[in-house]
């Protein structure tokens, strides 16, 4: 399913816009590029919690609050730069994201102490949401309204790849050559973005009657707020224990830390298999594709904490926990998209807000789990938990939309 392609407010194409064949695949892959980068540095310091945590000289749960500015960062950022930019040329808008994005991650390279690494993580998450959803609107403008699923799922394709890619890559430098080795990296793919980008896309005018009061009436509908709280609480408990996978993996299953890279690896291939089958999922049923995924993470879950201790169980695990979290996101943003039709660019966003409000929560419970001593099992269970509740919470959301269709009909 995708509402952007169809739903009253999409922005509509413009034969002037519409491309094909080479000059299709360079703009597309030059927005991709941005996502792909936005994905490195969002998951890469996750596997090189320990090294960053030695540079800084502070402890492994302090570490995971650079988890949390960064996600609070794509919180603020996606609904505020998203609205503030309504009324800017797309493809200018997305230029400004990704150059904001780039500096902020150089500047994280040279940060002096944890604390100026706090803030330049936090700058580094403003532009997150904002790009996608910009970026995923703008990909949809470029091709005809049969391919325009399409192009939106290769702009989103480009997360999944950074984690089969760029983030093991990124983490076995940083192993090897110093973590920060990692901004530096996201820097230079950002400022390639930037040049790809304008110099392959089209121009992009704002839609017609674009506004920030327009943008902001999603907001106003009770169905973004639910579909929001199913995502932050079910993925919570996903980035409960993802953001602690290095030392769950060395501490736990007995790894080498050098071999963590290569588990990342497996992850991000089950989030490549994940993104296109969660795609079909949410096309037969929105609702259907987001219980699913919320049941098959409770039992993963589950089975991470009662079987990390074995090395071929956890690898697969790690592969179906990859696919799962991909299962639940396209079926998350076509629900946000169809609950608020009129505001597309803004609704597209808030699901990267949700997402790292997720990623900030789990971030920080499962600090607060192993901090009290419970050990690098117990974010498993407490991610099992989470996802019980944001089954239930998808449960009544699905439950309202069904009322609400009946109402109208």
């Amino acid at each position: 399913m995708n509402p952007a392609a169809s739903a009253p407010g999409a922005t509509s194409v413009s034969d002037s816009t519409l491309l094909s064949g080479r000059a299709l695949f360079f703009a597309v892959v030059a927005l991709a590029m941005g996502g792909f980068g936005i994905g490195t540095t969002e998951f890469a310091i996750m596997g090189l919690l320990q090294e960053g945590a030695a540079d800084l000289n502070v402890s492994n749960p302090q570490m995971g609050l650079l988890i949390s500015a960064y996600a609070l960062g794509v919180v603020v950022g996606a609904p505020v730069l998203t609205a503030l930019g309504a009324k800017v040329p797309r493809k200018t808008m997305v230029l400004w994201l990704m150059g904001f994005f780039t500096l902020a991650n150089l500047s994280s390279l040279m940060a002096p102490n944890y604390e100026w690494m706090l803030v330049t993580r936090f700058l580094a998450g403003l532009p997150h949401g904002a790009y996608f959803g910009v970026a995923a609107i703008l990909a949809g403008t470029l091709v005809p309204p049969t391919m325009r699923g399409r192009a939106i799922a290769w702009i989103m394709l480009g997360l999944s790849v950074a984690n089969v890619l760029g983030v093991p890559a990124v983490t076995f430098l940083g192993q090897n050559f110093g973590w920060r080795w990692m901004f530096g990296i996201v820097g230079i793919v950002g400022a390639l973005t930037w040049v790809a980008i304008r110099i392959y896309v089209p121009h992009a005018p704002a839609p017609q009657g674009a506004s920030i009061r327009r943008e902001l009436s999603a907001l106003r509908s009770g169905q973004v707020w639910t579909a929001m709280a199913t995502g932050i609480v079910g993925f919570g408990g996903f980035f409960a224990v993802y953001s602690y996978i290095s030392p769950i993996l060395t501490g736990v299953t007995g790894l080498n830390i050098n071999v963590v890279p290569v588990v990342l690896g497996i992850y991000g291939v089950g989030m490549v298999i994940g993104s296109l089958v969660g795609g079909r999922l949410a096309d037969w049923s929105v609702h259907g594709a987001i219980y699913v995924a919320m049941s098959m993470m409770v039992v993963f879950m589950v089975l991470f904490g009662l079987l990390s201790t074995y090395l071929i169980p956890t690898l697969i695990i790690m592969f179906i926990l990859g696919a799962t979290g991909s299962l639940l996101v396209p079926g998350l943003q076509a629900l946000l998209m169809d609950s608020a039709p009129h505001a597309q660019s803004l609704a597209a966003s808030l699901n990267h807000s949700a997402l790292n409000v997720a990623n900030a929560l789990g971030a920080a419970l499962g600090a607060a789990v192993i901090a009290a001593g419970l050990g690098y099992r117990a974010p498993s269970y407490l991610g099992a938990g989470l996802a019980v509740l944001g089954l239930v919470l998808a449960l009544i959301t699905g439950a309202r939309a069904k009322r609400l269709e009946t109402a109208s009909n």
